[in-house]
């Protein structure tokens, strides 16, 4: 048997061209519940050797005023935003395929507000979203290669809303989908 990628997403609209192209993967739902028990549930149930690793994408709201909407970046290190407890920085183990890099910042909130945005920004990070911590401590504990690419749909701030980011999310899939046929196009094989 030989071991294939599994692709993930958080949420069906991230995935809509790999779907319309026939790329098989995983959406597990919006949340660090629903991302962690989705996943791990995939790779416990999988043959042993079957996922040679994970790939996430998926959208998030850019922290950094130097994040662009137009760059797909690979996330090098995930910290949570929304535990009173200090948690260790999750570095996903997967090979760097860009240049384009950030530290994502995860917690169960759609973030919108400015002071949220100044607070997680103050621990280091460059991007915001709701499952990629679970996604790293799922792999990291199961021993599986993770890479982690998210691409800004928003700048997390008093401006944005979740209309803003259902009206922009296809056009990141569309985004994602061409980093992938650039990058890593044995995905869509």
């Amino acid at each position: 048997m030989t071991a294939t990628p599994l692709i993930v997403f958080a949420h069906a609209d991230e995935a809509e061209c790999f779907a319309q192209a026939g790329v098989p993967h995983l959406v597990t739902g919006v949340g660090k519940i629903n991302a962690a028990l989705a996943l791990t549930e995939v790779l416990l149930k999988a043959e042993p050797g079957s996922i040679s690793r994970v790939v996430v994408l998926g959208t998030a709201g850019a922290i950094s005023d130097a994040a662009r909407l137009d760059t797909v970046y690979q996330v090098e290190g995930v910290v949570q935003h929304d535990f009173s407890l200090p948690s260790p920085t999750v570095v996903p183990a997967g090979p760097r395929v860009t240049s384009d890099v950030a530290i994502i910042a995860t917690g169960d909130l759609f973030v919108q507000d400015d002071a949220q945005r100044e607070a997680i920004a103050a621990l280091g990070a460059t991007l915001v979203d709701m499952e990629s911590y679970a996604f790293a401590v799922v792999c990291e504990r199961l021993g599986v290669p993770m890479q982690l690419f998210k691409v800004p749909s928003d700048f997390a701030d008093s401006s944005t809303t979740q209309d803003e980011w259902d009206g922009v999310v296809v056009s990141k899939s569309r985004q994602l989908f061409d980093f992938v046929a650039e990058h890593l196009p044995e995905l869509l094989a």
